[in-house]
């Protein structure tokens, strides 16, 4: 989607959803995240390398990508997502968390996060932009590949997570696998829709 107007509010609402439910559910389960979240953590865990500078390391290579096969628009609408995420995050951190018990159910929390990023993250892509390395990653597989961009997502998170086997335990591991699945589906999902409507508006 070109940068707009448009674009910008959708690029907003996403990554306002999206820090809606890491803070709210994500923050508080436990869980593990895959993709660059969860790379980071394992570099920390394995050569103690901070986080801090392994992202920042991780996220600059994968927009720099995205920059290169998708363009002037992708990183307008990605400045807006990420810039957004971080303002609705900090915002979100003024008040307290909305649902403290999802702490002790993580079943649950799997699966309302998962709600939340897909969603989230699935308008951002919608509206042609990245809140994080991740879905940048993920857009420019998806771009060279053809692939449909669930996969790319569910391809790079189960690397991280099947790495991170060596230090998180298996039931923790599972419930993030859930979680990633069901967003990754959910952001497929999402993708899909603008191009159903442009076809029933051509007919």
């Amino acid at each position: 989607m070109p940068f707009s107007v448009h674009s910008c509010l959708l690029n907003l609402a996403g990554s306002a959803i999206l820090a809606f439910g890491l803070y709210h559910v994500h923050s508080l389960s436990g869980v593990t995240e895959g993709g660059i979240l969860g790379a980071t953590l394992l570099l920390q865990h394995w050569f103690h390398i901070s986080p801090a500078w392994s992202g920042l390391v991780m996220n600059a290579a994968c927009y720099l990508l995205g920059w290169k096969l998708m363009g002037r628009d992708f990183v307008l609408c990605s400045i807006v997502a990420g810039g957004g995420f971080s303002l609705f995050y900090a915002l979100f951190e003024q008040f307290p968390h909305l649902w403290p018990q999802l702490a002790g159910m993580p079943l649950l929390a799997a699966l309302v996060g998962a709600l939340f990023v897909g969603i989230g993250v699935g308008l951002c892509v919608r509206a042609g932009g990245a809140p994080g390395g991740d879905d940048a990653l993920a857009m420019s597989i998806s771009h060279i590949t053809g692939w449909n961009i669930r996969w790319p997502y569910l391809l790079s998170d189960l690397i991280v997570l099947v790495l991170s086997l060596t230090y998180i335990p298996l039931e923790r591991i599972g419930y993030s696998l859930l979680t990633v699945i069901l967003s990754g589906q959910l952001i497929g999902l999402m993708q899909r829709i603008p191009a159903s409507e442009a076809r029933v508006e051509e007919r």
